[in-house]
């Protein structure tokens, strides 16, 4: 049954909105219309936009401690774990994630990250007493920044806000976030969570809409920090209007991450580990290791090893638990990761995948796809495809491996794979990449995550991620 909201959540309250435009969401599997809610207007950023500054500057969330934020956000987490079952199957059926990966990451993994800001919030330490150098003291002040615009794309919805509404209300602040039109459906749901857990009003507010609103969003007077996550184009756009306005902006961006096969690796936990470092999410995730460097005295067993793995893989119902990669998220998107797959069969050898499914008459299914004798000069190797499509590059030594992995214009992700740990953990520290993992890759809720060049700006999570919702204040004390 189709879900259709009427309201948008804005100041505490389900207001209607200032137009009667719609947004339809169609189910990734079935090309079905699975729900509607109302397109969000410039009249409701500014209503949004108006409600958070009232809740940063007039109530109670102004004045209130470390510990009762603490509070705060351990309700919120208690409000959203109630509601786990219903935001997987919703970004499940919104976007084809499959449904044992929404449970982990749309479901158990917010829970966590709520739970750990918490817990954080509740030890933040706002001010401090330096002695001076010159003989007198300054207070040094951690402030909240203020009212935070945050826009969030389709592929984790739910994890990708949280992982901005988390810090910010740690560190004080208020917040307008503008979901996807492509997965709004999951927004409603984290909304009532919000409004259970009794959050000041306009602490936190939803407004869906397109591109048009969120740079809209971006350039509005009442924004005091912008924190994006999306593509590389898009984010240099935000980031030269922000540059404009000295507004503070985060970045979580592109990426083209490499899995570094050394000589030893163990082959078979590497093809146990592709559905979650290689094509997490049907493909769609920033940080996936989608160039496989394999050593060339290895290079065969590896191509067919992979090739045969990814062939296997149940392609199909996303709610299905069976399934290992659902559709794409899109028509759109899957004509785009088609256009590069066409480009594949042009630049290197086709091993696997390569088209679409025979038994899948509807939804946006594509193949998982394996090329192989692949350069890394080669389009597929360089640009983001964002779809179930690996590119399978022979080296020679470490060095040139290595070498390999830093030519690109990205640095999100990427994995080592050796036997000796303590080997492949030095190769990661040769790499040009803001995040490694050693024999898998699963992003610590503990430490900071992003990007270096093409793959963005700033951190989030960890302790570091309060941090970029924060300002500094200095108190002379000099009498």
């Amino acid at each position: 049954m189709a879900t259709h909201h009427q309201t948008l959540f804005i100041g505490g309250e389900w207001v209607k909105p200032a137009t009667s435009n719609r947004i339809e969401v169609i189910g990734a599997a079935t090309e079905e219309v699975i729900g509607s809610v109302p397109e969000g207007s410039n009249a409701d950023i500014d209503r949004a936009v108006a409600a958070a500054r009232r809740a940063f500057k007039e109530s109670a969330w102004t004045t209130s401690t470390p510990a009762e934020r603490g509070a705060a956000l351990g309700r919120f987490a208690d409000a959203i774990e109630k509601r786990g079952a219903q935001l997987a199957q919703s970004v499940s059926i919104q976007n084809g994630m499959p449904i044992n990966v929404a449970d982990q990451l749309e479901s158990g993994y917010v829970v966590g990250l709520l739970r750990y800001y918490a817990v954080l919030a509740a030890k933040l330490q706002v001010e401090e007493s330096r002695p001076s150098p010159m003989g007198s003291t300054t207070l040094v002040r951690r402030e909240p920044v203020g009212v935070v615009g945050a826009i969030v794309p389709w592929n984790f919805p739910i994890i990708l806000s949280i992982m901005k509404i988390g810090p910010a209300l740690a560190a004080g602040c208020a917040i307008v976030l503008k979901p996807s039109p492509g997965t709004v459906l999951d927004s409603y749901i984290v909304a009532e969570a919000a409004e259970e857990a009794t959050l000041p009003p306009g602490v936190i507010n939803w407004v869906p809409g397109g591109r048009e609103l969120g740079a809209y969003l971006v350039s509005h007077p009442g924004i005091d920090k912008v924190a994006f996550t999306g593509s590389t184009a898009a984010g240099k756009i935000i980031a030269q209007e922000c540059a404009k306005l000295l507004r503070p902006v985060s970045l979580e961006l592109g990426g083209k991450s490499a899995a570094i096969l050394l000589e030893d690796a163990n082959l078979d936990a590497l093809l146990q580990g592709i559905p979650s470092v290689s094509m997490l999410n049907n493909g769609q995730t920033c940080f996936s290791s989608t160039r496989i460097l394999a050593p060339k005295s290895r290079y065969k067993e590896i191509v067919n090893a992979i090739s045969a793995t990814v062939s296997s893989f149940v392609v199909g119902d996303p709610l299905d638990r069976a399934t290992v990669v659902g559709p794409m998220a899109s028509s759109i998107h899957r004509d785009r990761v088609e256009g590069y797959i066409a480009k594949g069969k042009t630049e290197a050898k086709l091993t696997a995948g390569g088209g679409r499914p025979k038994d899948r008459t509807r939804g946006w299914f594509v193949q998982p796809t394996v090329f192989a004798d692949v350069s890394n000069s080669a389009v597929i190797a360089q640009e983001e495809i964002f779809g179930p499509v690996l590119s399978i590059i022979p080296y020679k030594d470490e060095d040139e491996a290595v070498k390999i992995a830093n030519e690109s214009a990205y640095g999100l992700g990427g994995t080592v794979w050796s036997k000796d740990s303590e080997h492949a953990t030095r190769v990661a520290r040769r790499v040009e990449s803001g995040t490694v993992g050693v024999n898998g890759y699963l992003p610590d809720l503990n430490a900071p995550f992003g990007g270096v060049k093409a793959s963005g700006l700033g951190r989030e999570m960890g302790p570091e991620s309060i941090a970029s919702y924060q300002q500094y204040k200095s108190i002379y004390l000099l009498g």
